[in-house]
């Protein structure tokens, strides 16, 4: 069932395009940011989700390797995640960090769902890449 060894997933992604590798670790800084803001309840939310989708992609990796297929894993959490943040914008002080923080975190989580979803349906569509 384990086909791939989790260890090995940070070659294949340093065997990406330089943006590709480049976004993924601005993706990684700003939900790890989430560490910044655990007294709000977004931010113990966004870890809760960080941490989920660190897990859920370990072994999805595990099982598929480096396919399109680990999209699945921020579709999964951050679905949920990104519509509960659209929903407290309204809540938020724009101009305060934290503020700053999730509207840049909601951004860029759905920049990377958009992605994730396409990749996904390509996926399941027959690219196994």
């Amino acid at each position: 069932m384990f086909q791939h060894n989790p260890l090995t997933f940070f070659g294949h992604v340093f065997e990406q395009p330089l943006w590709l590798i480049l976004w993924l670790f601005w993706l990684a800084a700003v939900n790890t940011l989430s560490l910044a803001f655990l007294r709000h309840r977004e931010g113990r939310w966004v870890l809760a989700a960080w941490v989920g989708n660190i897990l859920f992609m370990s072994c999805l990796y595990s099982i598929v390797g480096y396919t399109r297929l680990l999209g699945l894993s921020h579709v999964l959490f951050w679905t949920p995640l990104v519509v509960f943040l659209a929903r407290r914008l309204t809540h938020l002080d724009p101009g305060s960090r934290f503020g700053r923080w999730v509207v840049v975190l909601l951004s860029t989580n759905t920049i990377s769902l958009i992605l994730d979803y396409i990749d996904v349906v390509r996926y399941l569509l027959g690219d196994r890449t």
